[in-house]
């Protein structure tokens, strides 16, 4: 008997879709992008500057905290 062929797959909620590597990803134009990574991360979002490999560029910069002091006066001057 043969090892089983299927691969996981998963999609990551506002992220990338994880793929159990070796991966040979066939692109529209008939081009093609390898990548020997155990776990391979594709660009869902189109942002990727690496696009079809993920590079996190999904990911949102938090805003910076208010302090406590800025959130105090915004409010007495309201």
């Amino acid at each position: 008997m043969t090892a089983d062929p299927r691969r996981t797959v998963r999609i990551v909620p506002g992220g990338p879709i994880m793929v159990e590597g070796p991966v040979c990803i066939e692109m529209p134009d008939g081009s093609t992008v390898e990548s020997d990574r155990f776990m391979v991360a594709i660009c869902a979002c189109r942002r990727s500057k690496n696009y079809p490999l993920c590079d996190t560029s999904h990911r949102r910069r938090a805003k910076p905290a208010r302090t406590v002091t800025a959130q105090a006066d915004n409010a007495v001057a309201n």
